[in-house]
Protein backbone atom coordinates (compact mmCIF):
# COMPACT_ATOMS: atom_id res chain seq x y z
CA UNK A 1 0.00 0.00 0.00
CA UNK A 2 1.34 3.53 -0.83
CA UNK A 3 1.98 6.26 1.34
CA UNK A 4 -0.72 8.51 -0.46
CA UNK A 5 -3.25 5.34 -0.48
CA UNK A 6 -3.26 5.43 3.49
CA UNK A 7 -4.95 8.71 4.15
CA UNK A 8 -5.95 8.05 7.08
CA UNK A 9 -3.11 10.01 8.81
CA UNK A 10 -1.60 9.39 12.31
CA UNK A 11 -1.65 13.69 13.37
CA UNK A 12 -5.45 13.79 13.83
CA UNK A 13 -7.38 16.09 15.75
CA UNK A 14 -9.18 15.71 18.56
CA UNK A 15 -12.17 17.65 19.26
CA UNK A 16 -14.59 16.87 22.22
CA UNK A 17 -13.29 13.48 22.70
CA UNK A 18 -13.32 12.95 18.92
CA UNK A 19 -10.55 11.58 16.80
CA UNK A 20 -10.98 13.62 13.10
CA UNK A 21 -8.56 13.00 10.53
CA UNK A 22 -7.72 16.39 8.22
CA UNK A 23 -8.14 14.90 4.62
CA UNK A 24 -9.13 16.39 1.35
CA UNK A 25 -11.19 15.48 -1.10
CA UNK A 26 -8.63 13.69 -3.06
CA UNK A 27 -6.87 12.29 -0.46
CA UNK A 28 -10.24 10.85 0.65
CA UNK A 29 -11.32 9.59 -3.02
CA UNK A 30 -8.22 7.62 -2.76
CA UNK A 31 -8.55 5.88 0.61
CA UNK A 32 -11.63 4.57 -0.22
CA UNK A 33 -10.40 3.90 -3.95
CA UNK A 34 -7.60 1.97 -1.74
CA UNK A 35 -10.26 -0.38 0.48
CA UNK A 36 -12.51 -1.30 -2.37
CA UNK A 37 -9.94 -2.19 -4.58
CA UNK A 38 -7.69 -4.26 -1.83
CA UNK A 39 -10.91 -5.94 -0.72
CA UNK A 40 -10.54 -3.99 2.58
CA UNK A 41 -13.71 -2.96 4.73
CA UNK A 42 -14.11 0.20 5.80
CA UNK A 43 -16.20 2.56 7.75
CA UNK A 44 -15.82 6.50 6.57
CA UNK A 45 -18.07 9.04 8.66
CA UNK A 46 -18.43 12.77 9.38
CA UNK A 47 -18.93 15.26 11.56
CA UNK A 48 -20.00 18.77 12.06
CA UNK A 49 -20.93 20.66 14.78
CA UNK A 50 -23.85 18.92 15.41
CA UNK A 51 -22.52 15.70 15.72
CA UNK A 52 -19.72 16.50 17.84
CA UNK A 53 -22.17 18.01 20.30
CA UNK A 54 -23.94 14.55 19.76
CA UNK A 55 -20.97 12.69 20.89
CA UNK A 56 -20.21 14.75 23.73
CA UNK A 57 -23.82 13.70 25.03
CA UNK A 58 -23.77 10.21 23.76
CA UNK A 59 -21.05 7.93 25.02
CA UNK A 60 -21.58 5.21 22.72
CA UNK A 61 -21.60 7.59 19.60
CA UNK A 62 -18.32 9.10 20.88
CA UNK A 63 -17.13 5.95 21.39
CA UNK A 64 -18.13 4.12 17.73
CA UNK A 65 -16.81 7.33 16.24
CA UNK A 66 -13.45 6.39 17.46
CA UNK A 67 -13.20 3.22 16.58
CA UNK A 68 -14.23 3.34 12.83
CA UNK A 69 -11.72 3.51 9.91
CA UNK A 70 -11.78 7.38 9.81
CA UNK A 71 -13.70 10.28 9.94
CA UNK A 72 -13.56 13.30 8.20
CA UNK A 73 -14.97 16.89 8.98
CA UNK A 74 -18.10 17.98 7.14
CA UNK A 75 -19.06 21.70 9.02
CA UNK A 76 -17.57 25.13 8.90
CA UNK A 77 -17.67 24.91 12.79
CA UNK A 78 -15.47 22.17 12.88
CA UNK A 79 -12.43 23.67 10.83
CA UNK A 80 -12.69 26.69 13.53
CA UNK A 81 -12.86 24.65 16.04
CA UNK A 82 -9.47 22.64 15.36
CA UNK A 83 -8.15 26.26 13.92
CA UNK A 84 -9.10 27.38 18.24
CA UNK A 85 -6.86 24.49 19.12
CA UNK A 86 -4.26 24.74 17.21
CA UNK A 87 -4.33 22.38 14.30
CA UNK A 88 -5.52 22.65 10.68
CA UNK A 89 -8.37 20.92 8.58
CA UNK A 90 -7.72 21.72 5.06
CA UNK A 91 -11.25 21.56 3.44
CA UNK A 92 -15.27 20.53 4.77
CA UNK A 93 -16.16 17.34 2.27
CA UNK A 94 -20.34 18.69 2.90
CA UNK A 95 -21.88 15.48 0.57
CA UNK A 96 -24.63 17.74 -1.27
CA UNK A 97 -21.81 18.87 -3.53
CA UNK A 98 -18.78 15.77 -2.35
CA UNK A 99 -21.41 12.83 -3.18
CA UNK A 100 -21.07 14.24 -6.76
CA UNK A 101 -17.38 13.98 -7.06
CA UNK A 102 -17.65 10.37 -5.47
CA UNK A 103 -20.18 9.28 -8.42
CA UNK A 104 -17.87 10.84 -10.17
CA UNK A 105 -15.00 8.58 -8.94
CA UNK A 106 -16.58 5.71 -8.93
CA UNK A 107 -17.93 5.92 -12.82
CA UNK A 108 -14.41 6.19 -13.59
CA UNK A 109 -12.95 3.36 -10.91
CA UNK A 110 -16.37 1.13 -12.14
CA UNK A 111 -16.84 1.17 -8.51
CA UNK A 112 -20.92 0.11 -7.14
CA UNK A 113 -23.07 2.15 -5.27
CA UNK A 114 -26.24 1.08 -2.84
CA UNK A 115 -28.04 4.09 -1.46
CA UNK A 116 -30.02 3.23 1.88
CA UNK A 117 -32.27 6.18 3.08
CA UNK A 118 -34.64 9.28 3.22
CA UNK A 119 -38.16 8.68 2.83
CA UNK A 120 -40.18 6.05 -0.11
CA UNK A 121 -38.77 7.41 -3.57
CA UNK A 122 -36.06 9.88 -3.09
CA UNK A 123 -33.28 7.48 -3.31
CA UNK A 124 -34.63 5.84 -6.19
CA UNK A 125 -34.58 9.72 -7.48
CA UNK A 126 -31.21 10.30 -6.18
CA UNK A 127 -29.78 7.40 -8.05
CA UNK A 128 -31.55 8.56 -11.25
CA UNK A 129 -29.96 12.00 -10.90
CA UNK A 130 -26.31 10.92 -10.38
CA UNK A 131 -26.93 8.33 -13.75
CA UNK A 132 -28.24 11.00 -15.35
CA UNK A 133 -25.16 12.61 -15.00
CA UNK A 134 -22.99 9.89 -14.80
CA UNK A 135 -24.03 7.32 -17.74
CA UNK A 136 -21.59 4.63 -16.67
CA UNK A 137 -21.91 4.71 -12.64
CA UNK A 138 -22.94 1.50 -11.38
CA UNK A 139 -26.06 2.03 -9.19
CA UNK A 140 -26.47 -1.76 -7.98
CA UNK A 141 -29.88 -0.76 -5.60
CA UNK A 142 -31.56 1.47 -3.34
CA UNK A 143 -34.22 1.13 -0.27
CA UNK A 144 -35.94 3.94 2.02
CA UNK A 145 -35.22 4.53 5.09
CA UNK A 146 -38.68 3.85 6.72
CA UNK A 147 -38.52 0.53 7.92
CA UNK A 148 -38.05 -0.63 11.23
CA UNK A 149 -34.33 -0.61 12.24
CA UNK A 150 -35.03 -3.24 15.46
CA UNK A 151 -31.64 -5.44 15.20
CA UNK A 152 -32.47 -9.20 14.58
CA UNK A 153 -35.80 -8.00 12.94
CA UNK A 154 -37.67 -9.09 10.07
CA UNK A 155 -37.61 -5.87 8.05
CA UNK A 156 -34.31 -4.56 9.28
CA UNK A 157 -32.85 -8.31 7.88
CA UNK A 158 -34.62 -7.67 4.77
CA UNK A 159 -32.97 -4.42 3.99
CA UNK A 160 -29.50 -6.27 5.05
CA UNK A 161 -30.47 -9.16 2.90
CA UNK A 162 -30.95 -6.83 -0.16
CA UNK A 163 -28.02 -5.01 0.29
CA UNK A 164 -25.67 -8.46 0.51
CA UNK A 165 -27.52 -9.62 -2.56
CA UNK A 166 -26.08 -6.64 -4.39
CA UNK A 167 -22.62 -6.79 -2.72
CA UNK A 168 -21.78 -2.78 -3.45
CA UNK A 169 -18.44 -1.88 -3.38
CA UNK A 170 -19.90 1.22 -1.65
CA UNK A 171 -22.76 1.70 0.70
CA UNK A 172 -24.49 5.30 1.53
CA UNK A 173 -26.46 5.22 4.54
CA UNK A 174 -28.47 8.41 4.92
CA UNK A 175 -30.68 8.02 8.15
CA UNK A 176 -29.70 11.42 9.84
CA UNK A 177 -27.89 11.45 12.82
CA UNK A 178 -27.31 9.49 14.98
CA UNK A 179 -29.95 7.05 13.63
CA UNK A 180 -27.04 6.29 10.65
CA UNK A 181 -24.27 5.49 13.06
CA UNK A 182 -26.20 3.66 15.57
CA UNK A 183 -27.47 1.38 12.69
CA UNK A 184 -24.01 0.81 11.07
CA UNK A 185 -23.28 0.19 14.61
CA UNK A 186 -25.63 -2.88 15.02
CA UNK A 187 -25.38 -3.70 11.02
CA UNK A 188 -22.03 -3.62 9.98
CA UNK A 189 -20.21 -6.92 10.57
CA UNK A 190 -23.52 -8.72 8.77
CA UNK A 191 -23.33 -6.44 5.46
CA UNK A 192 -21.59 -7.34 2.41
CA UNK A 193 -19.90 -3.61 1.32
CA UNK A 194 -16.77 -2.91 1.16
CA UNK A 195 -16.91 0.80 2.42
CA UNK A 196 -19.90 1.93 4.05
CA UNK A 197 -20.51 5.36 4.29
CA UNK A 198 -22.94 7.86 6.33
CA UNK A 199 -24.85 10.65 4.23
CA UNK A 200 -27.27 12.25 6.19
CA UNK A 201 -29.37 14.50 3.90
CA UNK A 202 -27.53 13.53 1.07
CA UNK A 203 -30.26 12.06 -1.01
CA UNK A 204 -32.90 14.61 -0.70
CA UNK A 205 -30.10 17.19 -1.87
CA UNK A 206 -29.58 15.46 -4.49
CA UNK A 207 -32.60 14.30 -5.96
CA UNK A 208 -33.65 17.89 -5.47
CA UNK A 209 -36.06 17.62 -2.89
CA UNK A 210 -34.43 19.59 -0.36
CA UNK A 211 -33.27 23.10 -1.46
CA UNK A 212 -29.89 24.00 -0.40
CA UNK A 213 -28.42 27.46 0.97
CA UNK A 214 -27.18 29.79 -2.06
CA UNK A 215 -23.18 29.46 -2.93
CA UNK A 216 -22.43 32.49 -1.17
CA UNK A 217 -23.42 30.79 1.72
CA UNK A 218 -21.85 27.51 1.03
CA UNK A 219 -18.84 28.93 0.20
CA UNK A 220 -18.35 31.08 3.52
CA UNK A 221 -19.36 28.78 6.37
CA UNK A 222 -22.89 29.82 6.22
CA UNK A 223 -23.92 26.79 5.22
CA UNK A 224 -26.47 26.84 8.86
CA UNK A 225 -27.42 29.80 8.59
CA UNK A 226 -29.27 28.62 5.11
CA UNK A 227 -30.55 25.46 6.22
CA UNK A 228 -32.05 27.54 9.70
CA UNK A 229 -33.51 29.81 6.84
CA UNK A 230 -35.11 26.62 5.18
CA UNK A 231 -35.87 24.45 8.06
CA UNK A 232 -36.52 26.62 11.30
CA UNK A 233 -38.75 25.16 13.02
CA UNK A 234 -36.78 21.57 13.03
CA UNK A 235 -33.19 23.09 12.93
CA UNK A 236 -33.86 26.05 15.38
CA UNK A 237 -32.43 24.73 18.77
CA UNK A 238 -29.80 22.66 16.17
CA UNK A 239 -28.22 25.75 15.33
CA UNK A 240 -29.25 28.67 17.62
CA UNK A 241 -28.46 26.77 20.65
CA UNK A 242 -26.33 23.95 19.40
CA UNK A 243 -24.00 26.23 17.85
CA UNK A 244 -22.77 28.57 20.70
CA UNK A 245 -22.75 25.58 22.94
CA UNK A 246 -20.18 23.47 20.78
CA UNK A 247 -17.97 26.82 20.50
CA UNK A 248 -18.71 26.91 24.52
CA UNK A 249 -17.04 23.37 25.07
CA UNK A 250 -14.07 23.83 22.12
CA UNK A 251 -13.20 26.81 24.48
CA UNK A 252 -12.97 25.02 27.59
CA UNK A 253 -11.28 22.28 25.52
CA UNK A 254 -8.68 24.69 24.89
CA UNK A 255 -7.73 26.02 28.08
CA UNK A 256 -7.93 22.08 29.69
CA UNK A 257 -11.55 22.68 31.60
CA UNK A 258 -13.46 19.98 29.42
CA UNK A 259 -14.17 16.96 31.13
CA UNK A 260 -16.35 14.37 28.81
CA UNK A 261 -19.38 12.95 30.32
CA UNK A 262 -18.72 9.05 30.23
CA UNK A 263 -15.58 7.14 29.05
CA UNK A 264 -16.36 5.86 25.30
CA UNK A 265 -12.85 5.10 24.61
CA UNK A 266 -12.77 1.63 22.82
CA UNK A 267 -8.97 1.38 21.96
Amino acid sequence: MSQGAESRVNDQVVILGVRVTPVSVPQLLTYIGYCVEAGRSALVLHVNAHALNLAWKEPWLRGFLNTVDLVFCDGAGVILAARMLGQRIPERITYADWMWQLAAYAEERGFTIFLLGARPGVAELAACKLMERFPGLRIVGSHHGYFDKTAGGCENQAVVEKINRARPDILVVGFGMPLQERWLMENWRHLDARVLLTGGAVFDYVSGSLRRAPRWMTDHGLEWLGRLCVEPRRLWRRYLVGNPLFLWRVIRQRLGLLTLPGDASRR
